[in-house]
């Protein structure tokens, strides 16, 4: 919830501003998914290589694993940022950004990539201590990131208390400032109060070794969480061939949706330690048990959740613009996307588990078959036949289809590791 706030917040108080930040910063969500995604790709390449070696008792393994990973996120994340600097133009046009959006677009972009390497450095940092069973720190320090966050956006974008009114780069430097702060203290104390680092000076051969072993699930999980941001583009650019407030309409759908996928990112995020763990000690009875519990809450939690978003869909969006063309773009999308919600976090939570267990690519199909094979064809079909309805149509069709697959594909997977196990299990 708190790592989702951020946007929401930021989208709340620059909602505030007017229609046109508003769409601008609407603009900017795939390229931020995009980032978000890599970063996920070192924190899921963490939690599977750290918690498999806890689940061996390999204590070393894990704090260099963690070491390594932290670094070598750190370095891709600032070539990401210069990369990205020099890119705004070019790649926001591509997506169907006007002109006069531009300047609004460069404002929040130009302070907000600088964000990204302090992002990856934090998230990886937590997914070690999430690997050795501890979720709470990483609670607490998000958190209060986030309210960090809340209390400097109005202060900022607004120029309360003195400050400067900075509007939408306001919104993006209380980001990077509260981010920044507490990767500062998670730096400190993961190093000095619960010793999870190596020694960042080691054999090259040792560091190689280590991103290796990282990136054989880290390459992958970041292909699976790239597809999306990449889908969301192309979608964003559907929709702007119906106007800038169809695009604002779709921007608040999109920080809204997230909110309400919060339970199953969560069970994503300790489906993956939770695989590894007991991967690495043969105890596949969990597996299986662990497989029937995430299908049952994904779907009947999800089918609840859903119901409740239709029922909110309208004040809730009505928090963001009282625009009654932007206002319908938004609870169009929710009204049809919701009752999926529970199939898309058994895709989530599936793939998690497969990064877990040290097994990828089954993830990177189910991702990609959801968003090339499935979803895509029928957005463009959708789209033609009824227009945002029928592409907003294609999201669910392809949420069920493929939370089916991967629940499948799963129980296979467990079924042939426990054959070739070498070790009787309970």
């Amino acid at each position: 919830m708190a790592i989702f706030s951020f946007e929401a917040a930021d989208l709340f108080f620059i909602s505030r501003l007017g229609d046109t930040p508003l769409a601008a910063v609407s603009f900017t969500m795939p390229v931020i998914w995009l980032i978000y995604g890599i970063g996920i790709g070192f924190e899921a390449g963490a939690a599977s290589c750290v918690s498999r070696a806890i689940g061996r008792g390999d204590q070393a393994a894990a704090r260099r694993l963690t070491m390594d990973t932290v670094t070598l996120g750190v370095l891709v994340a600032l070539s990401l940022c210069l990369l990205g600097q020099a890119t705004i133009g070019p790649v926001f046009t591509l997506l169907g950004a006007t002109p006069e959006l531009m300047p609004v677009i460069d404002d929040y972009m130009s302070i907000w990539y600088w964000v990204a390497p302090l992002d990856i450095a934090l998230w990886t940092s937590l997914a070690s201590i999430r690997a050795r069973g501890n979720t709470l720190l990483e609670s607490k320090v998000i958190t209060a990131a986030a309210i960090l966050n809340l209390l400097l956006d109005p202060i900022l974008i607004f120029g309360l208390f003195g400050f400067p009114r900075m509007e939408v780069q306001g919104a993006a430097l209380a980001t990077l400032i509260a981010t920044g702060t507490m990767l500062l203290f998670t730096l400190g104390y993961l190093h000095f109060r619960l010793r999870v680092y190596a020694n960042p000076i080691a054999p090259l051969q040792t560091i190689l070794q280590s991103w290796r072993h990282m990136l054989h699930i880290g390459i992958p999980a970041m292909m699976t969480n790239a597809i999306i941001p990449v889908s969301s583009g192309i979608v964003v650019a559907m929709v702007a061939a119906y106007g800038v407030d169809a695009v604002a309409g779709f921007g608040i759908a999109m920080r809204i949706e997230p909110i309400f996928l919060i339970p199953f990112y969560a069970l994503s995020a300790v489906s993956s330690p939770f695989f590894g763990q007991n991967f690495g000690s043969d105890q596949f009875g969990r597996l299986k048990e662990a497989r029937r519990v995430i299908s049952r809450f994904c779907l009947g939690f999800g089918l609840a959740l859903g119901i409740l978003l239709i029922l909110i869909a309208r004040p809730l969006t009505g928090l963001f613009s009282q625009s009654e063309t932007i206002q319908t773009v938004a609870i169009q999308y929710l009204w049809i996307a919701a009752l999926s919600y529970g199939a898309y976090g058994l895709v989530m939570s599936v793939n998690a588990s497969f990064n877990g267990m040290g097994r990828p690519i089954p993830g990177v199909v189910i991702s990609s078959c959801r968003v090339i094979v499935v979803f895509l064809p029928l957005a463009l079909i959708g789209k033609h036949f009824y227009d945002l309805p029928g592409l907003f149509a294609a999201t669910t069709v392809s949420n069920f289809l493929m939370g089916a697959v991967g629940f499948a594909w799963l129980g296979s997977q467990i079924r042939q590791a426990q054959t070739r196990s070498p070790r009787p299990t309970t």
